[in-house]
């Protein structure tokens, strides 16, 4: 560098620069112009390569995490509102809770976990009709496929916040309260200890009312699955079960269920006891005998007059009297397997008993009557006789009845069957 060259300074440098950028800038416009095209095209390149299936799958997981988050936001929302908002605020709560809970268990696990089952129970508890519908239907909806959630329900207090008087009740609320006890109720079957004593007023009050069939149904339902655990034999007994579930016997829709509930109670000492002392017993059991369009009810009726019929002669004269013989005889004939077996049982004990009875008093005897003395075998032989005219007559008397509801032929077969067995010495089973 010469001594005459001047280094440049930091302003000839800065103008320069400064030209440079405003050459730069102003001059070339179709440049501008092009780039601007070159833009756009990439952008539409980039449009196209997220419409494929893997960027759509990305883009999708990218709103789906934005939503999921927003919700998760409204979640706690209607979480503190239900806590400690004002009772407007705690239905509103309520119905997003509700939405939320029918989406999928792990959905109602995690409302529980937040706290939300306490003061749904205590709403259930509300003087107000729509408030405690609503806080009902929102446990429904958290007790679905979940026994931890029905656990809570109770331990939150939920049995003790049931309707004392159901007068009050509307039918729609009545119907959302057996729908609820029903999924509780399937507590019975875990280790966990659910209170019996405390359903019972609420359900037995409901079979007594007017309520609607499904409503009862429900209800029939809640106490079959209480009466599978025998510990609570005794207070569904003491508490006025079996007269309830007699009287709604006949009644078809129901019957099914509350047949097989009395199945369950019968076979203890108190059930039986219960049964034996109602007044609709035996008639009613036997009238079901007849319905050949119901075949699980006269399967269930049978066994529960097998039970009440053995070994009690004072049952089974009861039966006798009310007619019993020719309807067993005509479910021997058209019932199902099942029943056909225990029909036939019940006949061997009618048969066996008859004997017995006609033993001592057939001809002059000298002292008591002893089995396996010449004399007994005789009575027996003529017992059996007995047994056997006394089954033919009422073969001929109900013939013509049985002949309409059954193909000719197989009853005929049947019929030929059922009197040659009846002269063995005891019935098939």
């Amino acid at each position: 560098m010469s001594p005459l060259q001047q280094p440049p300074t930091l302003s000839d440098s800065f103008s320069s620069s400064s030209a440079s950028a405003s050459a730069t800038w102003f001059f070339p416009y179709p440049k501008l112009r092009f780039f601007t095209r070159i833009r756009r095209f990439l952008r539409s390149k980039s449009f196209s390569k997220r419409s494929s299936p893997s960027a759509r799958f990305e883009e999708e997981t990218v709103i789906k995490g934005m939503g999921e988050e927003e919700e998760s936001l409204g979640l706690q929302r209607s979480v503190k509102r239900l806590h400690f908002g004002s009772w407007e605020e705690k239905e509103v709560a309520a119905m997003e809770i509700r939405r939320l809970a029918q989406e999928d268990v792990k959905t109602r696990k995690s409302l529980a976990e937040l706290g939300v089952v306490p003061p749904l129970v205590a709403m259930v508890g509300s003087p107000v009709v729509g408030r405690r519908r609503l806080a009902v239907q929102t446990l429904i909806e958290l007790a679905n496929g979940t026994y931890t959630n029905k656990a809570l329900m109770v331990e939150a207090g939920l049995l003790s916040n049931l309707p004392q008087n159901t007068d009050t009740i509307d039918e729609s609320t009545m119907h959302e309260f057996a729908r609820l006890l029903l999924s509780i109720s399937f507590l019975a079957n875990t280790q966990f200890p659910l209170n019996s004593t405390e359903i019972l007023p609420f359900l037995v009050a409901i079979l007594e009312s007017g309520s609607s069939i499904e409503t009862k149904e429900s209800c029939i339902s809640t106490l079959y699955n209480l009466s599978a655990v025998l510990d609570n034999s005794g207070p569904l007994v003491n508490g006025g079960v079996v007269q309830s579930l007699l009287r709604l016997v006949s009644v078809k829709e129901v019957s099914e269920k509350a047949l097989a509930t009395l199945g369950n109670l019968v076979v203890t000492m108190m059930g039986k006891k219960a049964v034996e002392n109602s007044t609709l017993v035996p008639e009613s059991l036997i009238e079901i005998m007849t319905w050949e369009d119901k075949p699980k009810c006269q399967e269930l009726s049978a066994y529960i007059l097998m039970i009440l019929a053995h070994q009690s002669s004072v049952q089974r004269q009861k039966m006798a009297k009310a007619g019993i013989v020719p309807v067993l005889l005509e479910v021997a004939l058209l019932g199902s397997p099942l029943a056909q077996k225990r029909v036939l049982k019940l006949l061997q004990w009618f048969k066996d008993e008859r004997q017995t009875r006609m033993g001592p008093h057939s001809g002059p005897q000298a002292g008591r009557y002893v089995m396996g003395s010449p004399m007994s075998q005789r009575e027996t032989l003529e017992g059996k006789k007995l047994m056997k005219t006394m089954v033919k007559q009422s073969l001929n008397k109900n013939m013509e009845m049985i002949t309409r509801r059954a193909n000719p032929a197989t009853a005929a077969s049947t019929l030929k069957s059922l009197v040659i067995s009846t002269s063995s010495k005891s019935l098939p089973y």
